[in-house]
């Protein structure tokens, strides 16, 4: 196993048995398949909810992994499935490199933020995926608001999740103070009508839910999701020995580069990569 130190600024994420797998473009390695636009019924509410699918590659293996990916603000579901920026490009990639089931959902797009709506949307689609197929482990990634939502998913949530990685996101929404206009309509009113819901999708209020592996990125300069919240949360976790890597770039906006995206999800993924037992 690998212990290595990532420092950027003046914080040193420590990381356990991290792995950098950047993998050389394979000859007549099989094309990758196309993104399949699919829907289900919402229990919570009868609306017709979207997420599209890329399947692996590989068709013969009697398990998968489940990799699910959560778009940012004012994007959809076709972000992650198609869309070029480095995070999507690098969980595309990943989701491939491991023979894995990647499904980007709607979940109430386009300013979701993982309100209670969205969580029933995401808790019914995990068990749809888990009735069609073998599913060994449940990873859950997204930037932006996508990052935010996984972190609060996996507070509400950590029995369905094996692993989580959130890119430039909040773990704060008591004190987060953008996109209140569309936050206040998911969680069904504003912080000051509705304090308890702000807390309970807070994830830094609740770091002992988050006991599977986490990558975490964020950037200094990041004006849009302020890093402070997740750098508290790296640093709780890690003062309490669970598995974290914190890629924190002090010259960094809101973004993460192809190699740290990549990173942190095979981080995620490593320790239960080689298990065989389906959830």
């Amino acid at each position: 196993m690998t212990k290595a130190y990532f420092r950027s600024g003046n914080y040193a994420a420590i990381v356990l048995g991290v792995f950098f797998l950047f993998a050389a473009p394979a000859t007549g390695a099989e094309p990758v398949p196309e993104p399949i636009d699919q829907e289900f019924i919402a229990d919570v509410d009868q609306t017709v909810q979207k997420y599209v699918v890329i399947p692996p590659s590989a068709k013969d293996r009697p398990s998968y992994d489940l990799l699910i990916a959560l778009h940012g603000h004012g994007s959809d579901r076709w972000q992650f499935a198609t869309h070029q920026r480095a995070e999507t490009r690098a969980v595309r990639d990943t989701a491939g490199r491991h023979q894995m089931i990647l499904v980007c959902p709607d979940y109430r797009a386009t300013t979701s933020w993982m309100g209670p709506t969205a969580e029933a949307d995401l808790v019914q689609l995990i068990a749809i995926l888990k009735g069609r197929h073998s599913i060994r482990h449940v990873y859950l990634c997204g930037a932006s608001m996508g990052g935010s939502s996984a972190l609060t998913f996996a507070v509400l949530h950590p029995e369905l999740i094996d692993g989580v990685v959130a890119m430039n996101g909040t773990a704060n929404h008591v004190e987060f103070a953008n996109f209140q206009d569309a936050i206040s309509v998911s969680f069904g009113g504003s912080k000051q009508e509705k304090p308890d819901e702000y807390k309970r999708r807070s994830a830094e209020l609740w770091p002992e839910r988050l006991t599977m592996p986490i990558g975490l990125t964020t950037g200094g300069q990041d004006q849009a999701v302020p890093p402070d919240s997740v750098r508290r949360l790296a640093r709780l976790l890690h003062d309490q020995q669970r598995p974290v890597l914190h890629i924190d770039r002090d010259e960094g906006g809101h973004s993460t580069t192809y190699e740290d995206a990549t990173a942190v999800l095979e981080y995620m993924i490593q320790p239960t990569t080689q298990s065989p037992t389906p959830r």
